[in-house]
């Protein structure tokens, strides 16, 4: 079964109007003997739903496509299961409307004109773009599959981002995910060489070819045991947890950086007692020890390690920002567009 859908195609200083059509697996019932008399009502186009299907493009489209793979405007029709002249008389009505010839007719065939080449350069694109429409049609009717690929800082590991993925994949169970933790810099760089799709990050994003898909202020905190003596404070400054066994993150990570910047212009200094590019190593010795560690607090829940975390209010500290983001000019597949979706609405309630 066939239904049409009106279009227009434009190039140029012309117009060319034919339909695109969508063709599906679903069979038209059969009519019975006695109501064969009785004429049929016209009904209404229905859009595709659970059966298959794919939209067909303009078919002077194919027709040209055909002519230039094969070289040839008989090759192209017997191809295409259509009578040669027919074919030509397309050719050549389009090359009216064009105003320029798309084709050489050579002795031994015919050979794309430079006109011709950049109308089939549009032609080709049109049909790439056509496929990706089909490809995010499937997917806002929930068939999506696929992977999503994801670089993230460790601090939304937790509890934020698997607590997204379950809630995506109860969705769409057939897309998995690979996520990849790291630092600032190598988040970064397997953005730019796609090697993720998107990224978490908490360095500030100011990269041409980084595109911020959402952001939300996440302040950096000091964390400890709920039995610590600081662990009722609603805030602290850096100077007052020197005092304690201190953990810090190395300088891979981005809360390191926003620590030297905080103390470059306090009169203090920190000696820690564990340097480490694992927070969930310094959180460890910080219960363990009575210390204290820093960490970036995600969302309104209580950390999953159990431990108190309490926003600090040096300057810079309390402005950190989580930024989701993925590389300017790319287009995201399906899944991985409609996780960024959803991971941008988490974002509002964070």
């Amino acid at each position: 079964m066939h239904k049409y859908v009106g279009a227009a195609v434009n190039c140029c200083d012309f117009a060319y109007s034919e339909t695109f059509r969508i063709e599906t697996s679903r069979q038209t019932p059969a009519v019975s003997s006695q109501r064969r008399s009785t004429p049929a009502k016209p009904s209404p186009p229905a859009l595709p739903g659970s059966q298959s299907w794919r939209l067909q493009p303009p078919s002077i489209f194919s027709y040209l496509d055909a002519v230039a793979h094969h070289g040839s405007i008989r090759k192209a029709a017997e191809a295409l299961h259509i009578a040669s002249s027919a074919l030509n008389r397309r050719i050549l009505d389009l090359e009216a409307d064009v105003g320029s010839p798309l084709f050489e007719r050579l002795p031994r065939g015919v050979r794309a004109t430079a006109a011709g080449e950049l109308f089939l350069a549009y032609v080709r694109r049109s049909l790439k773009e056509l496929r990706l429409v089909e490809a995010q049609i499937d997917g806002l009717r929930g068939l999506v599959h696929g992977r999503v690929r994801i670089a993230v800082a460790e601090s939304v590991t937790g509890r934020m981002l698997p607590d997204a993925i379950a809630e995506y994949h109860q969705r769409h169970p057939g897309v998995g995910f690979s996520v990849t933790v790291g630092g600032p810099r190598e988040l970064a760089q397997a953005l730019a060489r796609d090697k993720v799709d998107l990224i978490l990050t908490h360095e500030k994003v100011d990269q041409a070819e980084v595109n911020v898909l959402a952001e939300v202020p996440q302040p950096l905190c000091a964390l400890v045991a709920p039995e610590h003596p600081l662990a009722t404070r609603k805030s602290l400054r850096l100077r007052e947890c020197v005092a304690y066994p201190l953990a810090i993150p190395d300088e891979t990570l981005a809360a390191r950086s926003l620590i030297d910047g905080a103390l470059g212009g306090a009169s203090i200094r920190f000696e820690p007692a564990l340097l480490s590019n694992s927070i969930e190593a310094t959180k460890m010795f910080a219960r363990t020890s009575g210390g204290v560690c820093f960490s970036f607090k995600i969302g309104k829940k209580p950390d999953v390690s159990g431990m108190i975390a309490i926003p600090l209010s040096d300057p810079g500290l309390a402005e950190a920002r989580l930024s989701l983001a993925g590389r300017r000019g790319r287009v995201l597949p399906v899944a991985a567009a409609a996780f960024a979706e959803q991971l941008s609405a988490i974002f509002e309630e964070l």
